[in-house]
Formats: structure tokens, C-alpha cells, sequence
């Protein structure tokens, strides 16, 4: 579940830099981010980083699963700003491919 929830927060914190005009620009060439867009980056980004939530409650409970959710937080934000700068459209590719991808070996451990 701890991967799930990285690769969400990684998502979520994705599309929320992509909704600022410099991030976007980087990544697909533009100047200005349609406002219509924006809002639809923004409550996408908020969404997968609320959604993260529950995937660390699942894996250590109530208790410690919030404080492994902040860990989580802090963790999937490193690459990103790590990637922002010098591979933007990387960082940007890598948002819709992690979570499915996780997903996936969620489900092949679960047996």
C-alpha cells in the first residue's frame, strides 16, 4: 500500500505544480495555463494527495498511518523537485504512469 500512496502523492503534487504558469510552461511550451485547466490541475491534485490518505491508514492503521501519510507526503515531493528543473516533461510523464503502475504490483503481491 505504501507505493500506491507515493506514486498518488507523486501525482497529486504533479498536478498541482502544473498548475502554475512556469511549471506548465516548461512542460508544454505555453505562457499562459487556460484557467479552466488550472482549476481542473488544482482539485486533481488535491484529490490524489486525499486519496493517498487512506492507502497509509490501510497499511499501519489509524494511528501511525497518519504520521506515515506525512512521511509519504515529504518523500514523493523529493523527486519532484528534484525533477522539475532539469526534466520537466519527465517529471511530468511519470505522474499518470506511477500510480497504475503500483497498482498493478499491489495487486501481483497480493496474492
Amino acid at each position: 500500500m505504501i507505493p500506491l500512496a507515493l506514486a498518488l502523492a507523486y501525482a497529486g503534487f504533479t498536478a498541482l505544480c502544473l498548475a502554475m504558469e512556469r511549471h506548465y510552461g516548461e512542460v508544454f511550451g505555453l505562457r499562459r495555463v487556460p484557467a479552466w485547466r488550472a482549476l481542473a490541475l488544482r482539485i486533481t491534485g488535491w484529490a490524489l494527495l486525499a486519496l493517498s490518505l487512506p492507502s497509509c491508514v490501510v497499511a499501519r492503521e489509524w494511528a501511525m498511518g497518519v504520521v506515515l501519510w506525512c512521511g509519504v507526503l515529504s518523500a514523493a515531493v523529493l523527486p519532484l523537485v528534484l525533477l522539475l528543473p532539469y526534466a520537466p516533461r519527465l517529471a511530468a510523464w511519470l505522474a499518470p504512469a506511477l500510480p497504475p503502475i503500483a497498482a498493478l504490483l499491489l495487486t501481483l503481491g497480493a496474492r
